[in-house]
């Protein structure tokens, strides 16, 4: 692969899909406005300037017939993986060691392509193992919602802690700290990951139910991109209708 134009290492996005699920078989390749999910995802990445390659990493012949079909590169795996994120540091071990990986999950097809920039950018330009992003919640009920993961910083705009619970608790509430909504994309250097996949599960990670834990627990650095980006992912047949309605209703009618 040819060193960035950018002046960067080489960046590379990397869309983990398979397709076992347990609410939603066959998801990446669920069709959505005339397009399988996994090609929307694909689309986005690809429209980011900052990625030099955007590889499908799956173990299924299915998923890699139709990415190939639309003109993805795909990457082979093995089929054991425990997670996406060892399913994307396998195709890592075969980028240069300066590389930066962006981890970008493949059931999120409004992802935005300057988020994917701002994220890279932060990779290259900065100190830390791992980028990731995170966005204000003003909602009470999505505070207190287990299914939304929320995060804290240091002064440096660095991950302190990931949590399901309401974080941080407030005891004081005249300290005004913003709830914040971690978004499930990562940026790792290519050393960061190999790490990370080599790690054991970390205790609070296993008690959370978050991986990101684990970087914490062996000594990552995560730098946390804020956004007002609020891009969902699909777990379900009924949120692909929803958004497949949405598509079609905002499409430009042709001539």
């Amino acid at each position: 692969m040819q060193r960035s134009k950018t002046g960067n290492p080489t960046t590379v996005g990397i869309i983990p899909a398979r397709w076992a699920s347990s609410r939603f078989p066959g998801k990446p390749l669920h069709p959505i406005a005339g397009k399988p999910l996994l090609q929307h995802v694909y689309e986005r990445c690809s429209a980011c300037a900052a990625l030099d390659a955007v590889i499908v990493a799956t173990d299924d012949d299915r998923i890699a017939k139709a990415a190939t079909a639309f003109g993805a590169t795909v990457a082979m795996t093995r089929s054991d993986h425990p997670s996406g994120t060892d399913r994307v540091a396998e195709v890592a071990q075969t980028l240069p060691d300066d590389a930066g990986i962006l981890n970008i999950q493949g059931d999120e097809p409004l992802i935005s392509p300057d988020l994917i920039r701002e994220l890279a950018e932060t990779l290259h330009a900065s100190d830390a193992g791992l980028v990731t992003a995170a966005s204000r919640i003003t909602d009470e009920a999505e505070i207190a919602d287990p299914n939304i993961v929320k995060v804290v910083l240091d002064a440096r705009g660095d991950a302190l802690y990931f949590s399901r619970s309401p974080l941080p608790y407030r005891r004081n509430s005249d300290v005004d700290i913003p709830s914040l909504r971690h978004h499930g994309i990562y940026g790792f250097r290519q050393k960061a990951l190999l790490r990370f996949v080599a790690a054991d599960p970390s205790p609070l990670e296993c008690a959370e139910g978050l991986e990101q834990l684990r970087a914490l627990h062996i000594g990552e650095t995560i730098r946390v991109v804020l956004t007002d980006e609020n891009a969902v992912g699909i777990d379900t047949r009924e949120q692909a209708d929803k958004l497949e309605a949405m598509l079609l209703s905002t499409a430009t009618p042709s001539n």
